[in-house]
């Protein structure tokens, strides 16, 4: 009959449409993309807020820490309790999770039942409240046979605002979704409820994790999902949470990684954000709350007020005149009677007007066929407006995570549940058809959450347990290169004995001690025009030196060859040719080819000299393996070179290593510089000693040594002349070349030298030699660092366990990777692209692993050189006899120079082991090429002096 009715009002009055005069009456609901844009940007505004710890207390979206600090990543494994508390029902459930718990990998199994919470628990005590859940929760270990002698992990569902400062510990702020129950607002709820527990008695749990309901529903679509990092629910009430970046979280302490912030995104229009867009109805809506003035959002889309709202419009229109003729009945004007189930029932898509209908006629009204088409439109402007107001608050989130990751698209899944979302036929495409027009360049996928408020406490459990789990077995790994103070006074000492052992003229010592015949650092009066040339590690640079005489005032133009590795393992004769060739090459471009210079050799490799000119290759190091050089003076070599190309002559009047090149080059600024360290691709020191304790340059040369300037006075440690030295040649220094790196060649270090510096070892180019440098220079650490890698991956503790060729790769991590990575500048999504580019995909906490990783390894390094300068300086000021030693190190290095942390733990290490010394530090400008013509020009001063004596 009603249809019949139906089909002959539509014919009766084609020329109206009851829709216009909704949609007139209603304009302020309807809301367009470009207002929706408008309440998106301030909604980020709000969020950035409410991180912010100096505007957190005035911002409406409190953006509560929840200190969940990533999402599942399948691998998850345990047997959980759960506790699910968020309206009139309440759900305890027993939650077996992964393959340990005989389940598919992957896999939740879930037993559960549900309980109800009498009303009268909802507004009275909440100790009362949390004696029925723990109540409930007894009643469910008996019904389902589960032990009361063991002891249960539990996870805590709480769907209210909690402040929350662990995991397992929140404050609640507020009720809302209409619980009044008294005396735990402010109260840290999980020791309420322990305290009921205990009340109770005869159940033995530890609760692990307390939840939000967003945060479970995240979690439990991120446990299919690893690209789930946004929950949202919209239920009764509504909200949102997602993995913010910790840097930008004021409220917690750390910026490492990532935690979920839960928005508590109902608030948002408390401090009036939205009053451009609230109707008189939501204003009469709120001011018949139980809470006038907040929530204002939620009150406009929650599952709680979508049918008052509808019955409000209903009413004021009929009171107009607009429906039902006038008539308003009184269950109309009945508070509740319209729901949300209604609004769904209205707008279902074959039998929303016979809902519609039957609505009316239930309030005691008698509609027309035209009164059912208002109703209903009216029913879809509320819910549209709904799910518009929450596909903006959604994008202004999306839109923070991709400017998180510095990203211009985003790919990403929204976790999603409550009722209004799940029951209303027409939300959800709404939903994701305006989140999508808001942001074209985000693939947003949406997932409905299978019992994810229950499920996901959980699993927020198992995440946790997982990390703590990982966190157990990375730092035992990592324990490994954390040195002791014990440790490292006895590196020191065994340096100690080094330096002393290789000083003497018997025995063997793997700390070699090589005299340079160098016996005076500059003391400002150079003068003239050299030439320094430097065979390093990767490049060799010819350099001319102009010094004026005046402290501090000399010219530097140099240029750079790469040299190729077939000339690193080639013949001694080619490389030393291409050396000929390129300083040929830079006499040319200087347009001084037929100009003889004195010049000054840096050569950075272990050498034995005779003579300030010349050195004998002890061994080759940093990749090098020439052949025919070893046993060979490189002086004479590179002069037989030059010989060979027959077109310039140089007078070749030092070979230095440079060490004791950069220390000359500081010396020059500092006259209080005796000592000269190098951390770069290799590592050394070079140090002022004195020529009495050489043994071994009075064996090879004479007490004096050859060239030694007679009459020399002994300085202090300022570098002024001692009284009472009177030219005693018994006393005067000699810069010695310690080649530390070989510390440890002999056994000394193999009580702190890990699996991983042996596996690195096993692998160079020479095994069992420089062991003290390959624990502490560039060209090892990021090898060390690889090889620890490698062993996380394969026991599954990083990059899920998969390991990728490029983490096979020897020499594929590089040092001035570790220099990145440990920047403080550096956020871990630019962590996550270095790696990246080395072909190692990483989630979030693999970059914080990978960084804690690359940080142990370059602590230990600097350390390390910390303990070895402890005992040159206190050998010096043993020397010296002072109580106190005041000296200055030049220093020269990329691993010194660009590490952002390594020279700060090397400097407090020196503080802590040689207390009696202050040691100042100066980076050495241009050390190898500077410091090698002073030595030319400091040796071509002296052989003056000796000629006019």
């Amino acid at each position: 009959m009603f249809v019949v009715h139906i089909v002959a009002s539509f014919f009766s009055k084609l020329q109206e449409d009851p829709t216009k005069k909704v949609d007139r009456f209603l304009y302020a609901m309807r809301l367009h993309d470009d207002q929706l844009s408008d309440i998106s940007a301030r909604f980020q505004a709000e969020m950035k807020k409410g991180l912010s710890a100096e505007s957190n207390a005035a911002a409406t979206l409190k953006m509560l820490p929840t200190h969940v600090r990533s999402t599942p990543d399948g691998s998850e494994k345990g047997e959980f309790l759960a506790l699910d508390l968020g309206g009139s029902r309440f759900k305890v459930l027993q939650v077996k999770v992964g393959e340990a718990m005989g389940i598919n990998k992957g896999g939740v199994e879930m037993v559960e039942k549900t309980y109800a919470v009498p009303k009268e628990l909802h507004l009275g005590r909440g100790t009362e409240l949390l004696d029925h859940v723990a109540e409930s929760l007894k009643d469910f270990l008996h019904e389902k046979n589960i032990s009361l002698e063991k002891k249960h992990p539990l996870a805590f569902t709480f769907s209210f605002p909690c402040e929350q400062s662990s995991l397992n510990q929140g404050l609640l702020l507020n009720w809302t979704k209409n619980f009044r129950a008294g005396g735990l607002q402010g109260k840290d709820v999980v020791q309420a409820l322990r305290g009921a527990i205990d009340r109770i008695g005869g159940i033995d749990v530890e609760v692990l994790a307390m939840v939000n309901d967003t945060v479970a529903t995240m979690m439990t679509c991120g446990f299919g999902d690893q690209q789930c990092e946004v929950g949202l629910i919209i239920g009764t009430g509504t909200n949102a949470c997602y993995m913010e970046e910790l840097r930008h979280i004021d409220l917690v302490e750390g910026d490492e990684g990532r935690m979920c912030v839960n928005t508590e995104l109902g608030a948002f229009g408390d401090d009036g954000a939205l009053k451009d867009y609230i109707t008189e109805f939501d204003r009469d809506l709120d001011a018949a709350s139980n809470n006038p003035g907040k929530q204002i959002l939620e009150k406009m889309v929650g599952g709680m007020y979508l049918g008052e709202l509808v019955r409000l419009v209903v009413l004021k229109m009929a009171k107009l005149g607009l429906l039902f003729k006038g008539h308003v009945s009184n269950a109309l004007r009945t508070k509740g009677t319209v729901t949300t189930e209604h609004v769904a029932a209205m707008e279902e898509y074959k039998n929303g007007l016979n809902n519609t209908r039957d609505l009316l006629t239930d309030l005691d009204l008698i509609p027309t066929f035209d009164d059912c088409v208002a109703v209903q439109h009216v029913s879809t402007i509320v819910s549209f407006r709904s799910s518009n107001l929450v596909s903006a608050g959604l994008a202004a989130i999306l839109t923070r995570i991709k400017q998180n990751r510095n990203s211009r698209t985003l790919r990403i899944t929204v976790g999603v549940d409550g009722t209004v979302y799940k029951m209303h036929p027409q939300y959800p495409n709404r939903l994701h058809k305006v989140v999508r027009r808001l942001l074209p360049e985000c693939h947003v996928r949406f997932v409905l959450s299978d019992s994810g408020s229950s499920k996901g406490a959980a699993l927020v459990s198992a995440v946790a347990q997982r990390l703590a789990s990982r966190r157990r077995q990375v730092d035992g790994m990592l324990s490994l290169f954390r040195l002791s103070q014990e440790q490292l006074r006895l590196v020191k000492t065994r340096m100690r004995t080094g330096l002393e052992a290789g000083l003497k003229s018997k025995g063997s010592s793997a700390v070699k001690m090589l005299p340079s015949f160098v016996y005076r650092t500059p003391d400002g009066t150079e003068h003239g025009k050299y030439l320094a040339l430097h065979l390093g590690e990767t490049n060799f640079r010819a350099s001319l030196v102009k010094f004026k005489g005046l402290q501090h005032n000399s010219r530097l133009y140099n240029k750079i060859y790469t040299i190729p590795l077939e000339m690193k393992q080639g013949s001694g004769e080619e490389l030393f040719d291409y050396i000929a060739q390129c300083v040929g090459d830079f006499l040319d471009y200087m347009g001084m080819k037929k100009a003889r210079l004195p010049a000054g050799f840096t050569f950075s490799f272990p050498c034995e000299h005779t003579a300030v000119d010349k050195g004998t290759l002890m061994s080759w190091n940093k990749g090098f393996k020439a052949t025919d050089c070893e046993g060979h003076d490189v002086v004479s070599m590179l002069r037989e070179a030059i010989k060979r190309r027959n077109e310039f002559d140089l007078d070749v009047a030092a070979v230095v290593n440079d060490t004791v090149a950069t220390m000359m080059s500081c010396a020059y600024e500092d006259p209080r510089c005796e000592i000269g360290l190098i951390v770069g691709t290799g590592c050394n020191v070079c140090y002022m000693e004195e020529l009495k304790n050489i043994e071994k340059n009075e064996q090879k040369t004479g007490e004096r040594g050859e060239g030694t300037p007679e009459g020399e006075e002994e300085k202090d440690d300022g570098g002024r002349e001692r009284e009472g030295t009177e030219g005693h040649a018994g006393i005067l220094k000699m810069c010695i070349n310690t080649e530390w790196g070989g510390l440890g060649d002999d056994g000394s270090l193999d009580d702190i030298i890990t699996p991983y510096d042996i596996e690195v070892d096993q692998n160079s180019l020479n095994p069992a030699k420089q062991r003290f440098e390959k624990l502490t220079s560039g060209m090892y650490l990021g090898e060390v660092v690889r090889q620890v890698l490698l062993d996380l991956t394969k026991r599954g503790l990083l990059f899920r366990g998969q390991v990728s060729e490029a983490l096979k790769t020897p020499g594929i991590f590089r040092s001035n990777y570790l220099s990145q990575i440990e920047s403080d500048r550096l956020a871990l999504l630019q962590v996550r692209t270095i790696l990246q580019q080395l072909g190692l995909g990483s989630s979030c906490n693999d970059s914080i692993i990978v960084k804690e990783v690359c940080g142990a390894v370059s602590c230990r390094a600097a350390q390390l050189c910390g303990a070895g300068m402890a005992a040159v300086v206190d050998k010096i000021r043993e020397n010296r006899g002072l109580d106190h030693l005041n000296i200055t190190v030049g220093v020269d290095g990329t691993l010194y120079k660009l590490h952002p942390h390594f020279s700060k733990i090397m400097h407090q290490t020196v503080i802590e082991l040689a207390p009696q010394c202050n040691v100042n530090f100066l980076l050495s400008e241009d050390g190898s090429g500077k410091g090698a013509a002073l030595i030319t020009a400091v040796g071509c001063r002296l052989r003056q002096e000796l000629n006019s004596k």
